[in-house]
């Protein structure tokens, strides 16, 4: 690009085009709107073209406020030595157009973790899960938070469109990783409390940190037992969210094998540990909603009443994300033979909302309303009974504000 000369005198001023001087005034926001059709990562390249780019980049990253997500599924699968979510991650990342600030990704734990490993040859189940979290990991900004659960099952939205099928995937090598950009007005911090037997106090100041006690402004909160199958797992699990159940908020996740990556962590992850993950959604602009499908929701028919249910709530359904948490043994055979069922019912009342979460081993939550300063069924008016489940399935929406 050639400098403008800013010498020559006034003649030379005054001969020049106006539509010149025009174009020359309006520089920025050419170049900005531009810059607007490059991923982030073609963005960060050109920064260093000029000043002028750079602050261009930067607006544009900023104006980034959607979530996007990467999906992996049976069809991308086949590659006996990476799994399906590293390979398509490594490919659809150079396409995003967000700078993810956090990273929830889930995927399942039949070929996350390799048949060798369920075994029970330790060495080897602990070297090949980490190997595997590491390669995804490498993928991401190193500013960023990355939290990464391994589950029987996945329940994921085809990339491409909110409004694509979201697919119950109960058996095969699947998997999904969700992009959080930093969205101005929220916060979203990732929280990890092992069980320690020789330590069972929870630290106020360690709640207080992850967001989840002594904040005005939390409004929702997923959480995730892993290992739950350990002796007293589940227990330290209803510990850990008996502290902030009786606040007004929403709370839903649920149990699943194994925690896989945490880079908020300094230390290594012990594959054989237990303990309670996830992430704390704050800030006024969040709205949110649960609702429960218990063992009498059994047919298309009752699954559709309780997603009415859902809709009912009124939350936005734009920069929105729907979770599904549903026990592993609910899906195709719970429904006679029929899959998709409640998968389907969600894209039914939500169409353009996209759904992810998975099969696990107990879930989390109820129905539920914060939206504002409005709260149906507070969670001092829930028992603990209420919050913890089997052979049910928990629904949820998180919106994220709406664009400025």
């Amino acid at each position: 690009m050639e400098r403008v000369d800013g010498g020559g005198g006034a003649d030379r001023g005054a001969s020049a085009d106006p539509r010149s001087a025009f174009v020359l005034s309006n520089l920025a926001e050419v170049v900005e709107r531009v810059l607007t059709f490059l991923p982030a990562k073609a963005l960060l390249r050109v920064a260093g073209v000029s000043r002028l780019w750079r602050e261009s980049a930067r607006r544009v990253l900023r104006a980034q406020r959607g979530v996007a997500w990467i999906a992996a599924g049976p069809a991308d699968s086949g590659h006996p030595q990476e799994h399906c979510l590293v390979r398509v991650a490594a490919r659809e990342l150079e396409n995003v157009h967000i700078l993810p600030q956090t990273v929830l990704y889930m995927a399942d734990s039949d070929t996350f973790i390799s048949l060798e490993e369920c075994r029970g040859h330790k060495r080897a189940r602990k070297r090949t899960t980490m190997d595997t979290a590491l390669a995804l990991e490498r993928l991401f900004p190193e500013q960023c938070h990355i939290l990464g659960i391994v589950t029987p099952g996945i329940i994921v939205t085809p990339m491409g469109s909110g409004s694509s099928r979201p697919q119950e995937i109960e058996i095969g090598e699947s998997g999904f990783a969700l992009l959080f950009p930093q969205i101005e007005g929220i916060k979203i911090q990732p929280f990890h409390f092992i069980k320690d037997p020789k330590n069972l106090t929870l630290e106020r100041h360690r709640l207080t940190e992850a967001g989840l006690l002594d904040n005005p402004e939390l409004r929702v909160v997923l959480v995730f037992g892993y290992n739950c199958c350990r002796v007293g797992a589940s227990d330290y699990l209803q510990r850990v969210i008996g502290t902030f159940s009786d606040m007004n908020v929403i709370v839903a996740g649920g149990q699943v094998d194994n925690l896989a990556s945490l880079t908020s962590e300094k230390h290594p992850l012990d594959i054989d540990a237990t303990g309670v993950v996830g992430l704390s959604f704050s800030g006024p602009r969040i709205q949110s909603a649960t609702v429960l499908l218990n063992e009498d929701v059994s047919d298309e028919k009752t699954a559709e009443a309780a997603m009415q249910r859902l809709k009912a709530a009124g939350i936005p359904e734009r920069n929105t994300v729907g979770f599904m948490f549903a026990c592993v043994g609910r899906g195709f055979q719970y429904y006679r033979a029929k899959g998709n069922v409640e998968a389907d019912a969600f894209r039914k009342f939500f169409p353009g909302v996209p759904l992810f979460g998975f099969f696990g081993n107990g879930e989390i939550g109820c129905d539920r309303i914060v939206t504002g300063n409005f709260v149906l069924k507070k969670c001092n008016e829930v028992k603990d009974d209420d919050l913890f489940h089997s052979y049910t399935t928990v629904m949820a929406l998180i919106h994220l504000g709406s664009p400025k």
